[in-house]
């Protein structure tokens, strides 16, 4: 698996963790933790825009 390919496999992995986790932190009744589910919420929308421009960057470069 080549650099690139790692990359946005990790790259969408992060989204989805910190998906996950910011939807779970916010549904729990006693928030203490909330502020942490918000920010999981905002780096789950700013990850997929990272990534964007990460293979815009790597266009010239093979995938495998």
């Amino acid at each position: 698996m080549s650099l690139k390919a790692f990359h946005i496999v990790f790259v969408s992995l992060s989204t989805l963790l910190a998906l996950g986790f910011g939807v779970w932190t916010l549904r729990e009744p006693a928030g203490a933790y909330r502020w942490l589910g918000w920010i999981s919420l905002v780096l789950a929308v700013l990850f997929p825009v990272y990534g964007w421009w990460f293979l815009r960057k790597m266009k010239g470069v093979d995938l495998w």
